[in-house]
């Protein structure tokens, strides 16, 4: 099973950046319900009890509601962009969230990608995008403010990839709400 834990996105904040999404060659759009912030991505877990002790870790987490505010817009890729995306603004509490989902995967057993942690919502794919063209459209974003917004649970998804856009499925809701930190 695919897997990964993300923050959702309420449905004011999620038309405000779909209205943003147009205008660049090769992009391949996210769907409505496709826009989350990625906490901790677990990749291909196979064990069903590793999948059930991430379950309880995550379970265990105790973290405040969260308050989000987007930044500015980004692409991962360089020169041969490969993604588009609205960053979140400093949030020391959403970087100890995702420290926390990461810690409660080593935790249950399972690897995960060492890259550090830069929280979006991503809002196309590239594909035969150019730098130019994906630096063009950034620059249009600058300044873009989309709605802040309250985050009070986070979500366990499996994402399912095939030809169209990857579907996520809900497997587990855990909620926000505990001791402010960090």
């Amino acid at each position: 099973m695919r897997l990964f834990s993300a923050l959702p996105i309420p449905d004011n904040a999620a038309q405000s950046l779909l209205g943003l999404q147009h205008g660049v060659p090769n992009a391949h759009w996210r769907p409505r319900e496709n826009l989350h912030i990625t906490l901790c991505f677990y990749g291909e877990v196979k064990d069903p009890m590793a999948i059930k002790a991430l379950d309880e870790e995550l379970a265990s987490i105790n973290a405040p509601a969260l308050h989000i505010e987007m930044g500015e817009g980004g692409m991962f890729g360089g020169k041969t962009p490969r993604a588009l995306w609205m960053g979140i603004a400093n949030n020391p509490a959403l970087m100890a969230l995702a420290e926390a989902c990461k810690v409660a995967a080593q935790r249950a057993g399972i690897a995960v990608e060492r890259r550090s942690y830069t929280p979006h919502i991503t809002l196309a794919y590239c594909r035969g995008t150019t730098d130019a063209q994906a630096a063009r459209y950034l620059e249009q974003l600058s300044g873009f403010r989309a709605p802040a917004f309250e985050v009070d649970h986070f979500t366990l998804y499996r994402s399912k990839l095939g030809t169209d856009p990857a579907r996520y499925i809900p497997k587990a809701h855990y909620a926000l709400g505990g001791e402010d930190w960090p």
